[in-house]
Parts: structure tokens; sequence; C-alpha cells
């Protein structure tokens, strides 16, 4: 069994045999094991528009999720498992994970407590878009994970000729392809898990070895990291 954390109602983690979705009103955030997760936390007060609409600067304070971060971070490292996250996300440098390189090809050691991250870019399982990812994996609580081989590197821009034309490039590429055709959906386009990801992510989830879970009352990162150190 492995758990589908911070997912979307109805999604595309729903009606799997052995996947054990949460979502919204589930309140992700309660999850407390005992299975390996794949966790997709709200990445909206992390990226590049973290304070909000550009013509309300400072709307939003830079991480202010609700705790989803802190706590999926540590529901990965507890019980082990993958999470995705936008690259450059900030929340990376923020909980003093290393940051890959765009493009680089491979996992690198995120931080010392077992965790490792890479780039990868959802384009290559069927995204509309290129979708830049960063991943970070665990083996769960002094436990092992496989890390596999993904389509590495960066993909070739999508951008129709038309759209280059009429906006010209730099525009073109900033404002993106799914938010010139997705229309009403453009949110939803550009927040989809493409099928082959999400089997990805949930054969990934399904190989890490947690060697005990006794710490099942950890709430967050810092006592996880008590935990690890008392151990």
């Amino acid at each position: 069994m492995i758990a589908a954390l911070y997912v979307e109602t109805g999604g595309c983690y729903f009606g799997l045999p052995d996947v054990d979705p949460w979502d919204e009103p589930r309140e992700a955030r309660e999850y407390a094991g005992p299975h390996p997760v794949v966790g997709h936390p709200p990445c909206q007060r992390w990226g590049r528009f973290w304070h909000g609409s550009t013509r309300k600067p400072h709307q939003y304070r830079l991480g202010d999720d609700g705790g989803c971060f802190d706590r999926a971070l540590m529901q990965v490292m507890l019980y082990g498992g993958v999470l995705e996250h936008p690259a450059d996300s900030k929340a990376w440098t923020t909980y003093g994970l290393n940051t890959p390189e765009r493009g680089a090809a491979g996992w690198i050691a995120a931080d010392f407590m077992g965790g490792w991250t890479c780039y990868v870019e959802q384009g290559f399982y069927g995204h509309e878009s290129r979708k830049p990812t960063w991943l970070y994996a665990h083996g769960g609580y002094n436990g092992t994970i496989e890390l596999p081989q993904l389509i590495w590197g960066e993909g070739d821009q999508r951008l129709p000729a038309w759209m280059i034309e009429r906006y010209g490039y730099e525009k073109a590429r900033r404002i993106g392809v799914v938010a010139m055709i997705g229309g009403k959906d453009k949110t939803r386009k550009r927040n989809a898990t493409p099928l082959p990801f999400r089997d990805l992510l949930l054969s990934i989830a399904a190989t890490a070895r947690p060697h005990t879970r006794e710490p099942a009352k950890v709430l967050g990162i810092s006592d996880y990291c008590n935990a690890r150190s008392a151990a």
C-alpha cells in the first residue's frame, strides 16, 4: 500500500488498487503511517510568485502553506517515499536541502539525513509543458530506497510557432504553453500529474524500506531530526 498525500480530490490517485489517497478534505497533514508515501504538497507559496499577484506585492508570506511542506517532508523521512515540487522551489533552501542543477543527470544527496534529490521534467512523461520538477526521496526512518534512472536532461521548448509570431519568443516563453492553450482549465492542466509520472512516483515509493516506525509521534522536521540524533 502507498499513501498518496496532498492530492486532488477525485484525481489520478483515486481508484487505484493499493493506493490510499489523502486529499484536502481528508487532511493529509494528519497522515501518521505506516505506509510509504507519494507527496504532492501545495507549491503556490514556494514558487516564483510566492508573494501573490504582482499587483499586490507581499500579499502572502513565503512558505505560508499551513505547514503542508514541513509535514510532507517529515512524512517522507519517516515512512519512506518521494515528494515532488516545482524546480527552483524555495522550500529546498528553506529546509537546507541541496538543490539539483537544472538539466543535470542523476540523483544527489539532499541532506545529511539520508535523503536524495534530482531534477526531472514531467514533459518527458506526458505533460503538455516541460514542467521542470524537483524530487526528494527517502527510505524512511533508518531505511533504504531504490533510486531509478530517469529520463534526464532538458527537453525542447514547446512553443507553437503562432505564439512566437504573435508575442515574440521571450513573452511566449514567460506565458508558457499551458497558460496559452489551457483556457479556463489552465491551472488544472498545469498542476496535473501525467499518468506515467504518477506511476513512476508510486514505483519509487514502493521500494522504500523503513527499518522501524517507532517515532510515530513525530510532528515536524525538528522533532524528527532530534529523534534521529538520539537513535
